[in-house]
């Protein structure tokens, strides 16, 4: 359905979606009120005037939708031809607004406020990937403060079109002639692995489907088995009663093999708030079982939404998930006494994310095939700030998730992990993050999607530096700082070319050991998508190198 300017008249109604859990909603509402304020106050300068499109709650001390029922019954009240405005300062569940967007035709528009702090970023991109998934047509901006002249003219191009076009001339399609020759038996290589994987088939575990509304994340089967995957779907109560018959000898036998390793927790007395060495053994529990039914049913990949229902039983996954994301963990033994997966990640989805899930598949096996370290993981596209410090001088993104990176992704690897507390307003049972700081090096980044009733997969390069201790621990103050932290640069990708086109809140990243075999990994990696049917986007520049984005300073 072609999307429609607003017309000039007409008021624009502004909706929030939120989370389900009621103390992340009261908590973000100072943060989502500024916001609004603002956006009110840019259309006002436009000459148009913002309504919102249903009430505060008194009684629960905010103004979110917090569930699907309740956006289909506040979408039931509002003029489906009205130009709309879904505004986001945290992070939310799209499922909250997904249905009653399907049936809006008037011109929408997404928009989030440029902070870490809860985060709007995260969830704006969680929405557009929905809407992009589901075939909606929407605008999208973001700012500090929408006094900027990129996002005045965005919303004012909205406001006399109902679109807005953003520059993606950073990416191209992938084609037979996307690389020299000198790079075609890395293509062809990929291509084989590919074609094996389409061939052998393999399976991902799937513990629940849709995590926090993420639409976006799920692969509808038709897709998945066309690149050779099928989904095992797997109860997170299976997971949660494997946990239970784990011996406390094995859970304390994987905590010395951590802390022999120099990680190290800050441990508590207080469950409500602090962690405890109770719940870093139950997280223990959680790897442990979650290795020995990926062992039992055959999966390649495994995913655990946790989110929900879990977060209500049990600890946190995200030491779990960590552990799981890195080849060298602590053993698992089988009935045998054999090692599980021995030598090799289990590669883990984080959020049950399935695009992730065949992304992290790809990766582990065209790094394995190379002899590299296949370790990988996603991050949320947290926030990100221009930095002028060490011979740094240019924007360096925060990639940012709940614990789930695996330790060889530090600086120091396992000993400068450390196991942290997750946040009580998220996760209420607490748990153990694997926090640290990413190690500088060279990265392949990417993102599977749905668009079109099709897979793509977006690529590019990047790398990673190391700033200060001040500024990243700024950066962790403004963001989670119980979470791992990656300071990173994408080359030949600015900001926003990165978040108009990003269809995910998510971004998958992998280290290589240098430029070069980097770029040769990158090859492989969109031939093997490719061979798999997936239509591949290279992204900015795949020939730069770190070096080149650091001062002589850094480089010491």
């Amino acid at each position: 359905m072609k999307q429609r300017p607003p017309k000039p008249d007409s008021d624009i109604v502004l909706v929030a979606s939120g989370d389900s859990r009621l103390p992340a909603n009261q908590a973000c509402w100072p943060a989502q009120v500024a916001l609004e304020a603002t956006v009110a106050e840019t259309l006002a300068g436009l000459g148009r005037r913002v309504v919102r499109g249903h009430p505060v709650d008194a009684v629960e001390g905010h103004g979110f939708i917090t569930g699907q029922a309740h956006g289909i019954e506040i979408f039931r009240q509002i003029d489906r031809d009205a130009p709309l405005i879904v505004a986001e300062s945290c992070w939310q569940y799209t499922s909250n607004v997904l249905a009653g967007l399907t049936k809006h035709r008037g011109p929408i528009l997404t928009l989030a406020n440029w902070s870490g702090q809860w985060p709007g970023l995260v969830g704006l991109l969680n929405l557009n990937g929905s809407l992009t998934k589901a075939g909606i047509r929407y605008g999208t901006i973001w700012s500090e403060d929408f006094t900027d002249e990129f996002a005045r003219n965005a919303i004012a191009e909205w406001l006399r079109s109902g679109k807005i076009s953003h520059d993606l001339s950073h990416t191209r399609q992938l084609t037979n002639e996307s690389f020299d020759a000198a790079l075609a038996p890395d293509r062809d290589r990929g291509a084989e692995l590919g074609t094996a994987l389409v061939r052998d088939q393999a399976i991902l575990g799937v513990f629940d489907e849709g995590c926090m509304g993420m639409y976006n994340a799920i692969i509808p089967d038709h897709l998945l088995h066309k690149t050779g995957l099928f989904k095992e779907r797997l109860s997170q109560s299976a997971l949660f009663a494997a946990m239970q018959v784990v011996p406390a000898a094995r859970a304390q036998a994987h905590y010395t093999w951590l802390t022999s390793r120099g990680m190290r927790f800050e441990l508590g007395n207080n469950e409500a708030t602090e962690l405890t060495a109770r719940q870093v053994l139950e997280g223990l529990r959680m790897y442990d079982a979650a290795v020995r039914l990926a062992h039992n049913f055959g999966c390649a990949a495994i995913g655990i939404q946790y989110q929900q229902g879990l977060k209500d039983v049990c600890v946190a996954s995200d030491l779990a998930e960590g552990l799981l994301n890195n080849p060298d963990r602590p053993p698992v033994r089988g009935e045998k006494g054999e090692v599980l997966f021995d030598g090799r990640a289990v590669p883990h989805f984080n959020e049950v994310d399935e695009c992730a899930g065949v992304d992290a598949l790809i990766t582990d096996r065209v790094w394995t095939d190379m002899g590299l370290d296949p370790s990988n993981t996603l991050h949320d596209v947290r926030w990100g700030a221009h930095v002028n410090e060490l011979g740094i001088d240019e924007f360096v993104w925060v990639f940012l998730i709940s614990g789930a990176a695996p330790a060889s992704h530090f600086i120091g690897g396992y000993a400068g992990a450390v196991g942290a507390r997750q946040p009580p307003m998220y996760f209420p049972k607490g748990g153990s993050t694997l926090k640290g700081v990413s190690r500088p090096g060279e990265l392949v980044w990417s993102r599977l999607y749905v668009a079109s009733d099709s897979l793509h997969m977006d690529i590019g390069r990047g790398g990673v530096v190391k700033l200060s201790d001040a500024e990243t621990a700024r950066r962790w103050q403004a963001t989670t700082p119980p979470w791992p932290i990656m300071h990173a640069i994408l080359y030949g990708v600015s900001r926003d070319q990165l978040m108009a086109k990003h269809q995910s809140n998510h971004i998958q990243v992998v280290y290589a050991p240098d430029a070069d075999t980097a770029k040769r990994a990158l090859v492989r990696k969109a031939g093997m998508a490719r061979a798999m049917g997936i239509r591949v986007n290279l992204c900015g520049d795949i020939d730069d190198a770190l070096d080149r984005h650091q001062g002589v300073e850094h480089r010491r």
